[in-house]
């Protein structure tokens, strides 16, 4: 369920109204493990990077609370008491683990962040030389399933049913850790800008000359071609895909996204791509509709209210939830 940076999602930022009192400023850096690419808008150089500092402290300070890889985080310390004992967290941590609960009973499954239990059979290396077999593959999600994961809202203790089993935020972290700069920000009285994790993408406000923020999306197996250019107002924007990360045997091509239901690659779609008021939301949506499939996927978007989707799937062809208007470019 790891989804990957996609380069092939662009925010159009090169409009601005250079006569306009504030102007853009933007830093790229790594974070989370991931390029992160922050733009604000501000009177001067001096407070464009006072607000970027904001930006990357908050980001920081939720990768420490998420993150699997920090033997000190609270996620650490849920997954080495699974099967043993609840563990006290942050109730900042309840309520996201509670959301992405509520995502994967959304999604029947397809989303699922004890995923992270998932032994790593499947290769994308070029190493795969046959399948797994089905038994191997059975046996690799034996320990995902979030219902197996139990909350106590008044203890605020998390407790992992089965012992092995993992939470990781990989397919939402970076969506939540963007909507959180953004807030701060916004808190801070910043007027507009830009937080890009890697191609999730969360803005607010509007360009210096007006205009709405643009993202534009080219089709993956055509990079040099935009097929949408579509304006985000206080909104995210957020792909789910995999166009070089795949085998393929018996004619079928497995993406190295995996239903965590099953053990099985994704097979169909190279891109999803969902736009959602958050992009925590976004971003859980664009992986579940990637494992999903086309109808159901789309079906499922059809359904929720300001959520619009757009998938190209491994033929090249373009597919769009019912409400979304593509400009051409």
């Amino acid at each position: 369920m790891l989804k990957p940076a996609l380069l092939f999602i662009l925010a159009l930022v090169t409009t601005f109204n250079l006569h306009a009192a504030q102007q853009p400023y933007k830093r790229t850096l790594k974070l989370m493990g991931s390029r992160f690419d922050i733009t604000v808008v501000a009177d001067n150089e001096a407070q464009g990077e006072a607000y970027i500092d904001w930006a990357v402290a908050e980001i920081t300070r939720i990768e420490k609370l998420i993150s699997s890889w920090d033997p000190n985080s609270h996620t650490s310390a849920i997954n080495a008491n699974a099967g043993k004992k609840p563990v006290k967290v942050d109730r900042e941590l309840i309520e996201l683990i509670q959301r992405a609960i509520a995502i994967s009973k959304l999604t029947d499954g397809a989303f699922d962040i004890s995923y992270a239990s998932m032994d790593k059979i499947w290769k994308f290396d070029g190493s795969m030389t046959a399948m797994p077999d089905a038994q191997t593959i059975t046996n690799s999600v034996e320990k995902v399933g979030f219902q197996n994961i139990v909350i106590d809202s008044e203890a605020s203790t998390v407790f992992l049913k089965k012992e092995g089993m993992k939470i990781g935020f990989g397919a939402i972290g970076k969506g939540y850790a963007a909507d959180k700069a953004k807030q701060l920000l916004i808190e801070k009285g910043v007027s507009a800008g830009i937080i890009n994790a890697s191609g999730d993408m969360n803005t607010w406000g509007k360009q210096t000359n007006g205009n709405p923020w643009k993202v534009a999306i080219t089709n993956p197996l055509d990079k040099n071609k935009v097929f949408a250019l579509l304006p985000i107002v206080n909104s995210a924007v957020v792909t789910s895909g995999d166009y070089e990360k795949y085998v393929t045997f018996n004619g079928t091509r497995y993406a190295h996204i995996i239903d965590p239901r099953t053990g099985y690659p994704a097979t169909g779609i190279i891109s999803a791509t969902v736009f959602a008021p958050k992009a925590e939301l976004a971003d859980a949506l664009a992986t579940s509709v990637f494992v999903m499939g086309i109808e159901v996927g789309l079906n499922r978007i059809n359904q929720l209210p300001g959520i619009e989707c757009i998938i190209v799937d491994d033929q090249g062809n373009i597919h769009k939830s019912d409400h979304i208007e593509i400009e051409k470019p």
